[in-house]
């Protein structure tokens, strides 16, 4: 017969010393008997069954270690499965111990492997199978209960086993179809490479934590396409195949079992055959897949068969697991399958006597819910949520910020805890039970296999365990609102309004109740495109009454809720949006806020729901990402891509995410205005190096490359001085150079050299800004470029910094103070800085310097007055006055500084001697309220500003962010801000 079932000699048993517990390395965990006199019999039956199994070296080797003679013999009086398995065939307890544990199983693992292959009958095969299943179960029985291995080993080997058992199994009978004529295997040797079978191991299995004595959910799938076959009913030839499967490693026979086997997981399983075709599964999933169906799948692993195609059919299913948007609508359905748990198996209450610790309350199937759920919620956006381990999914939640360290370190403390007691329970008679016994003796046993001494003390340990659990899950999962209010009730059914809902309305604020009432009851009848589904509008009736609730709460009732039905009314759907605000009543209310006060980020939602996602991510509390932390977001977005314009799109709707993103943390005030303008460069920058990176691949694809080139766009303007707001164009100039020699690049259609950087910023900007159904990046402005819309769209550099040096008018010179790369090739972007700030250090002549700047200031004032104070840029004394007065104050007096000066505020504090200090507190006092009104009016409206028209909430919001307590004392402080301002400048270059 082969190895994994031969028996071991006896002297593998004895190590140099002769003593039998050092080939594990070290003695086992004590455990304590629940009656010595039942372990001194259980001793006595182990050393007779040993002598009379010709083992006498190995009874020998236990007296010489009483530790492991008392270990065993407890461990027998504790579990009769364990028991039998060595007094059935006492060899098996020699195998195991022939060598270090780890060594041991790789050996079972090993010969497993091989069985498929080896033209055994089936009853050889069951019994093969079933010999090695009782080794293991010996092993990882001894190893856990011993202390040698933990709950994670345990589960691997237990995991590696079932992937080695199964297959073996689908070797055998793969082999079986060919030799009667069924199928052709690409190769004999390796029956199921390329054959075109799928089997996914779902649940535990999936995730590689079978418990001790789990059963494994499959879900057979069939690729017609990759077999060779001689049949034409390959649904009834892979069905018997399944039946044949179930048989080979469930059926009990005089050996035992392998393992039970559940393919009910399967797609409509009381419907379908037992194998499915691949086809077929895909277009389940596209149009009735169920988020219980998402949830089990994040653990759907290949396990066996065509690995290669299962692992193919993971990824193409990849759309309907993880969802491109927070799935906040994954919740109540996931939550329902667990109310529905406790409500069928009665597991409502947190014990100890009964308690189910898979499925009760606080158990293992809670730490595995509030895992998925979240990773369902993000896994979409976060690939690096898509872990099949529990622990590693919650390792990695807390990384991105979903939970904190504290309930990860709770939770697989809890996880690993109820996982060892689940083990010990199934340890006793290799039942798939997980509920304790409830009664004393019973649940002694468990305790004392734990290694608890004191069923007291086991009790409050596993109490406190399931209370932690509870609380963390409670948490993810709160209770839905009740259809009332403070103030009373809210019924919107009938054709009349219901007086109470009248009156409560009323109450709340609400001038026109009737209209109130008339639009609700419209949702409800699914008169938008959101409220089509029942769902929808059962989410819907759940959260209005705390969303009349918010309405009123802004003051404004009626205008908001009209803002709000509007919003509605643009939704292409709600399921989404719904169940995410009914999550987040914070989120509620900066939506409500929003829509009252900011028209312009009104209409971004209303396009694009969708960017409420980012907000519901933890990360939107804490600090601004970085720069390399948004360009590896973007990169992940991008990647996803398979072409140029799926490129774009992508980085449209990104762009469009994170401005609504830092909008958004603007308007509540957890970003300042001159932080906001930071941001918003920062992410401009960002876009336009990787967008610049794309054109540049996809443009070299059709032109090829000019010899030496390189490439530097100078970020100008408030792009430049990082000073950006929500509405802002971005000014750029695109500066190259190439080998002198190179007159054409080398591509299949070449273009002449200065040809070829005009046709490639042509075409960045048409990337940048072409409009489209996901809108634009950012409108770009090469104005300021040499000779402006007369020049060439790209400037060599050389001759950039000819015209600088010799023609560029004064206004020319004081926009280059602001100049900066923000994309391009490294070492040329760090030429063209440092000879910006050559140019910037030249010195100028004082007397034509200011007489220049005070005739543009002049020009702008006569061309673009301003409509009020509230036009805080071109308002006489406004933000040119000052950006002006820095601009002027830097040409006047070049920093020594080894960086450079790029932003207003810094210019102004470098011009020591020219400002005084009152002056300079005066300037950047102005400057820090203008930036304020500018950005957030900039962000709100794309209209100008008129406080007599604009809505009360947008007045409110000016009046916020600037701490004045109503909007004409802003106007008054704006004024005589703008009057002290002009003065300065007229004294400064007067």
């Amino acid at each position: 017969m082969i190895t994994i079932v031969e028996q071991v000699s006896q002297e593998a048993m004895v190590n140099d010393h002769g003593i039998l517990p050092l080939v594990w390395g070290s003695p086992p965990r004590r455990l304590e008997p629940a009656n010595k006199k039942d372990a001194r019999k259980w001793r006595a039956e182990l050393h007779r069954a040993l002598s009379a199994a010709d083992q006498a070296g190995l009874a020998a080797s236990l007296l010489q270690a009483p530790q492991m003679d008392d270990f065993l013999s407890t461990v027998f009086s504790l579990s009769s499965h364990l028991r039998d398995i060595v007094l059935v065939q006492p060899s098996r307890l020699a195998f195991i111990f022939s060598g270090k544990p780890e060594v041991v199983f790789e050996q079972i693992i090993s010969d497993v492997a091989q069985l498929g292959i080896e033209g055994l009958e089936d009853a050889q095969m069951m019994k093969a199978l079933r010999e090695a299943k009782a080794r293991v179960a010996l092993l990882c029985g001894l190893a856990d209960l011993g202390g040698w291995w933990n709950g994670e080993q345990v589960t691997d080997a237990l995991t590696r086993f079932a992937d080695a058992a199964l297959g073996a199994a689908c070797d055998h009978l793969l082999l079986a179809m060919a030799h009667a004529g069924k199928v052709e295997l690409a190769d004999p040797a390796q029956p199921q490479k390329g054959c075109g079978l799928i089997v996914l191991g779902m649940g535990k299995y999936g995730a590689h934590e079978l418990n001790y004595s789990s059963d494994i959910d499959l879900i057979l799938f069939f690729e017609p396409a990759q077999m060779r076959f001689n049949t034409d009913d390959l649904t009834t030839l892979f069905t018997r195949f399944a039946k044949s499967l179930i048989r080979l490693l469930q059926e009990r026979t005089g050996d035992g079992y392998v393992f039970r086997v559940d393919l009910r997981l399967r797609p409509d399983p009381g419907s379908t055959p037992l194998a499915i075709p691949v086809g077929a599964a895909l277009n389940y999933y596209e149009a009735y897949g169920q988020n219980w169906e998402r949830a089990a799948m994040i653990k759907a692993r290949a396990v066996a068969g065509d690995l290669a195609a299962g692992n193919a059919f993971i990824k193409e299913l990849a759309p309907f697991i993880w969802r491109k948007y927070l799935d906040y609508a994954a919740i109540s359905d996931v939550h329902s399958i667990k109310r529905q748990i406790h409500a069928y198996r009665g597991h409502g209450e947190v014990a100890v006597a009964g308690h189910n610790i898979k499925l009760g309350r606080g158990g293992i199937r809670e730490i595995e819910f509030f895992a998925q759920t979240q990773q369902l919620i993000a896994g979409g956006r976060l690939p690096q949520l898509r872990q099949l381990r529990t622990i590693e999914a919650l390792r990695a939640l807390e990384k991105e910020g979903w939970i904190d360290a504290r309930a990860r370190d709770e939770l697989t403390q809890a996880y690993w805890y109820l996982r060892k007691v689940e083990h010990r329970n199934q340890m006793v008679a290799d039942e798939q039970s997980h509920t304790l016994p409830d009664d004393k003796p019973g649940l002694l046993r468990i305790a004392l296999m734990s290694g608890s001494r004191d069923l007291a003390k086991f009790s409050e340990t596993l109490t406190a365990t399931l209370r932690t659990v509870e609380r963390h899950y409670a948490g993810l999962f709160e209770k839905s609102p009740e259809l009332t209010v403070p103030g009373g009730n809210l019924v919107f059914t009938g054709d009349d309004d219901d007086p109470a809902t009248v009156e409560t309305l009323a109450a709340l604020g609400y001038s026109q109740p009737s209209e109130v009432i008339r639009s609700v009851r419209g949702w409800h009848f699914g008169r938008f495109p959101a409220m089509r589904t029942a769902q929808a509008r059962e989410l819907l009736t759940e959260l209005t009454p705390g969303l009349l609730d918010s309405i009123a709460a802004t003051g404004e009732a009626d205008a908001t809720f009209a803002a709000f039905d509007r919003f509605l009314g643009g939704l292409p759907a709600g399921i989404q949006l719904f169940s995410l605000l009914k999550s987040n009543p914070a989120l509620l209310r900066l939506l409500l806020l929003i829509l009252s006060a900011a028209p312009r980020l009104a209409e971004t939602i209303t396009r694009r729901p969708h960017v409420f996602d980012a907000m519901l991510e933890p990360a939107f509390a804490g600090a601004m990402p970085g720069a390399n932390t948004l360009a590896v977001r973007l990169g992940d977005a991008l990647e996803r891509t398979t072409h140029y314009e799926g490129m774009l799109d992508a980085a449209r709707i990104f762009a469009a995410e994170q401005k609504f993103l830092i909008g958004a943390r603007l308007i509540n005030r957890s970003l300042s205005a001159d932080a906001a303008g930071a941001a918003f460069a920062m992410l401009a920058q960002v876009m336009v190096k990787a967008v610049l990176e794309g054109v540049v691949r996809e443009f070299e694809l059709r032109h090829g490359k000019v010899s030496g080139s390189h490439l530097c766009v100078l970020g100008m303007g408030r792009l430049g001085s990082r000073e950006l707001t929500a509405g802002s164009d971005l000014d750029l100039i695109l500066l190259y150079g190439h080998d002198p020699l190179a007159e054409y690049s080398d591509g299949p259609k070449p273009l002449a050299s200065s040809q070829y950087f005009t046709r490639l910023a042509q075409r960045l900007i048409s990337a940048m800004s072409a409009p489209t159904a996901e809108g634009v990046i950012y409108p770009l402005d090469f104005r300021l470029r040499p000779s402006g819309n007369a020049g060439p769209l790209a400037t060599q550099l050389e001759a950039f910094l000819k015209y600088q040096r010799d023609e560029a008018w004064t206004w020319e010179r004081q926009a280059l103070t602001r100049a900066r790369p923000v994309a391009g090739d490294s070492d040329f972007c760090g030429k063209v800085a440092l000879a910006v700030r050559e140019l910037l250090n030249h010195p100028s002549d004082a007397g034509k310097l200011a007489l220049d700047v005070r005739e543009m200031r002049a020009m702008i004032d006569k061309e673009k007055p301003a409509a009020n104070a509230f036009d805080v840029k071109a308002a006489k004394g406004g933000l040119v006055d000052i950006e002006f007065i820095a601009q002027w104050a830097t040409l006047r007096q070049p920093s020594q500084s080894p960086t450079p000066l790029v932003s207003t505020r810094q210019m102004l504090q470098q011009a020591d001697g020219l400002i005084s200090p009152a002056d300079l507190d005066v300037l950047l006092e102005a400057l820090q309220l203008y930036d304020t009104v500018q950005q957030v009016l900039r962000l709100c409206t794309d209209e100008k500003f008129d406080p007599a028209s604009a809505p009360p909430g947008l007045l409110h919001m000016v009046c916020a962010h600037t701490d004045m307590p109503d909007i004409r004392t802003v106007e008054g402080v704006l004024k005589n801000t703008q009057k002290a301002v002009r003065e300065i400048f007229e004294r400064l270059l007067g």
